[in-house]
């Protein structure tokens, strides 16, 4: 489908787009389900069947009856939806341009050359299983399950991490350098033992010596949201505030987690905040979107919740997901027509359901 078959709707209002997804939604009735990641805008949010985090929504839509799962998220949780559910099934991404800055830092080509120059030091097969954040491309995923690795969510990162040690020596963490650090010292690992690979760097910028050391090998990966929140903005904040509960989500970087009250995924975010005293202060560690949102829910007990930064930034990939999009996708799904449609090829969706399968049984 070309740019242009989606112009139209650009020009209408979100109202306008409101009443048209409704519309189209009706018409299609359980033959839809749609989903909606927590980091996305209101205007959308409000249509999804399901919310939550992309592996939750993934297996909620593959229980679904649905024929067409429209994920209202980013490219890499569409491809994790197409490899979860029925071969009857469809996964839609509204606009293609959205993807994911963090995934993007880690692709196949970076990865097995790495994997070839470890094999300089190491024997990687042998001495290393590869882990990859379930934020990252399915020839990832696939890799990992080529190679005797697996996949890892923010809930889930021990749980992996210590499976991926009863099996190798060694872990190779991509594509988010923080969630691995984050993680890896909450294990007792020391921040020496954890070294980071620079993929435009020969052997990753690193001594022969360094990656036998190491214990995990993080790659210079980060999400460009998380990676805005500083520890001086804690300090600052508890100034004038002193008995504010902070809390982060492991995408961010060391010394803000090491000054948070807890930290964790997304959901333990949402639940945390739920279970709080009425009244309570927040300050919080994750997206725009969802911190507003939970300021929203929680004000009417007193509670107060507060985005971390005092500069705004959302994930701007998220964001492209809007009410036109959407509505462009469902008036078309009504007609017959699917666009933007996600696929991965077999043998590559293959592979990767073996790493999702590892860490589903790694799982509490």
């Amino acid at each position: 489908m070309s740019a242009a078959a989606i112009q139209p709707y650009a020009l209408l209002d979100d109202q306008e787009c409101e009443e048209r997804i409704i519309r189209a939604r009706e018409k299609l009735g359980d033959r839809l389900v749609i989903l909606g990641h927590h980091y996305q805008r209101d205007e959308v949010f409000r249509h999804a069947d399901f919310t939550g985090d992309s592996l939750k929504l993934s297996r909620q839509a593959a229980n679904s009856k649905a024929e067409y799962i429209v994920f209202c998220g980013v490219h890499f949780m569409a491809e994790v939806a197409d490899i979860l559910t029925r071969p009857d099934q469809v996964s839609i991404l509204p606009d293609m341009a959205a993807g994911c800055s963090m995934a993007d830092m880690a692709d196949l080509q970076h990865v097995e050359k790495a994997w070839q120059e470890l094999s300089e030091v190491l024997n990687p097969d042998e001495q290393i299983t590869p882990v990859t954040y379930i934020n990252s491309a399915a020839n990832l995923k696939a890799f990992c399950g080529e190679h005797g690795g697996i996949v890892c969510t923010s809930t889930n990162a021990r749980h992996v991490l210590e499976w991926s040690f009863s099996q190798r020596d060694k872990v190779l963490f991509f594509p988010d350098q923080h969630l691995g650090r984050n993680t890896g010292f909450n294990m007792d690992i020391p921040l020496e033992q954890m070294v980071v690979w620079d993929y435009d760097k020969p052997m990753g910028g690193l001594t022969p010596e360094a990656i036998e050391q190491a214990r995990i090998i993080l790659w210079k990966g980060f999400c460009s949201v998380h990676q805005m929140f500083q520890s001086e903005q804690i300090d600052n904040f508890k100034q004038k505030y002193p008995e504010t509960k902070i809390i982060a989500h492991p995408e961010s970087p060391f010394e803000v987690c090491q000054k948070s009250d807890y930290v964790g995924s997304t959901e333990y975010i949402i639940n945390t905040i739920a279970e709080g005293e009425p009244g309570s202060r927040w300050l919080v560690a994750t997206e725009l979107n969802l911190v507003n949102r939970l300021h929203d829910m929680h004000k009417d007990e007193g509670t107060n919740v507060h985005f971390m930064s005092p500069n705004v930034c959302m994930c701007s990939t998220m964001f492209r997901i809007d009410p036109q999009h959407l509505a462009w996708v469902l008036e078309n799904l009504v007609e017959g027509e699917v666009v933007n449609r996600i696929v991965v090829p077999e043998k590559e969706a293959e592979m990767a359901r073996l790493a999702l399968s590892r860490m589903l049984e790694v799982s509490p």
